[in-house]
């Protein structure tokens, strides 16, 4: 999936802004690569994605409670899995 496919969103970076790719990182959001901007927490993350409440957030395969989403650092080549209940009877 490439960049130019979304709407662009404030955590993403177009690969000519601010000198391109040194101000950004590839991360995998559910198993698809992304590239967010240098500095991005793991809330931008979620912003990007687009999923609402209630799901549970890992990076690396360790769990980020709620409360840290915004404060946790992403680095480059980072795996987020974000994962919504599956619901019904």
């Amino acid at each position: 999936m490439s960049l130019s496919s979304h709407p662009q969103r404030p955590s993403e970076v177009p690969p000519h802004a601010n000198g391109g790719e040194a101000d950004s990182i590839h991360v995998t959001i559910n198993e698809e690569a992304h590239r967010l901007r240098a500095g991005a927490t793991l809330a931008d993350a979620i912003e990007r994605i687009g999923i609402r409440p209630p799901f549970a957030a890992a990076v690396n395969l360790n769990f980020v409670p709620r409360g840290q989403h915004g404060s946790h650092p992403l680095k480059a080549g980072d795996r987020v899995e974000l994962i919504a209940p599956i619901t019904g009877g």
